[in-house]
């Protein structure tokens, strides 16, 4: 059947998120190792570590699973949001991106809480300003526009990844539709959201295409909701686990699929 719609995930797909995130640590870390001497490197992993168990410890965890929002996206997260669990979170934020920085720094032998504090406050900073495109991203979108309805279905706090979209601005126009999880009340790979969304774009599940870089989310809710899924394996994973429709490795690998089914 011709597909007349795409849903597209934003963060790793049309965004590159981990470089982004990457790119502020180095930021901050450098700043640690300016001030200290000590490696920006095992200062990010330290950080990164810290953080994860931090983020599992809260009551707040099963939400943002089900939301789909990551450790990495709290240390730059305001969670202005004033339904279901975003209140709490946005109590427990100023803490959490506080002692995740401060453990860092003190597996690293460095004892300075204000430092902690200092770097915490530089995360967001850094992140803001470190917004990445992958390169094929404009020119696929502007070749799909027009042609199909496009939706973007992302995961996350509205607010952030409202912020990621301000950042790169250039990207929403593209979509008829964006739906947030933290909008909806439950995120990928839930099949309630993809049922939303295909109700958005008015179409038959059968004529969508789901486009996504992630595996337990993008690719397995699809599967579920019985979307055919494309998966954009740009960093050559080898899957054993959740089969996708197809698969790609570059964004400009799509028009081929979409000929198949013209």
């Amino acid at each position: 059947m011709t597909i007349k719609a795409i849903l597209f995930d934003l963060d790793d797909t049309l965004l590159w998120d981990k470089k982004s995130v990457q790119e502020a640590f180095l930021k901050t870390c450098k700043l640690a190792e300016e001030r200290y001497n000590i490696s920006a490197e095992r200062l990010e992993e330290a950080v990164r570590k810290e953080a994860r168990a931090l983020y599992e410890g809260y009551d707040t965890y099963a939400f943002t699973k089900m939301i789909g929002i990551n450790p990495f996206e709290g240390l730059w997260g305001e969670f202005l949001e004033e339904h279901d669990f975003f209140p709490k979170m946005r109590e427990l934020i100023p803490v959490y991106q506080k002692e995740a920085w401060t453990k860092g720094l003190l597996t690293l032998g460095i004892h300075d809480h204000n430092f902690g504090e200092e770097l915490a406050k530089a995360f967001p900073e850094n992140r803001k300003k470190s917004p990445y495109v992958f390169e094929e991203t404009f020119s696929v979108l502007d070749q799909l526009k027009g042609k199909y309805s496009l939706l973007l279905l992302t995961n996350g706090s509205p607010h952030l990844q409202n912020t990621k979209l301000s950042i790169t601005p250039e990207i929403s126009p593209y979509f008829d539709y964006i739906v947030i999880s933290g909008d909806f009340g439950r995120g990928k790979p839930d099949p309630s959201i993809f049922e939303h969304a295909v109700s958005l774009v008015g179409v038959d599940k059968s004529e969508c295409l789901m486009v996504g870089d992630n595996l337990m989310t993008d690719i397995l809710g699809a599967n579920r909701t019985g979307i055919k899924s494309v998966w954009i394996n740009r960093e050559n994973v080898i899957n054993q686990e959740i089969q996708p429709t197809y698969e790609i490795h570059h964004l400009q690998e799509l028009f081929s699929i979409l000929k198949q089914k013209e």
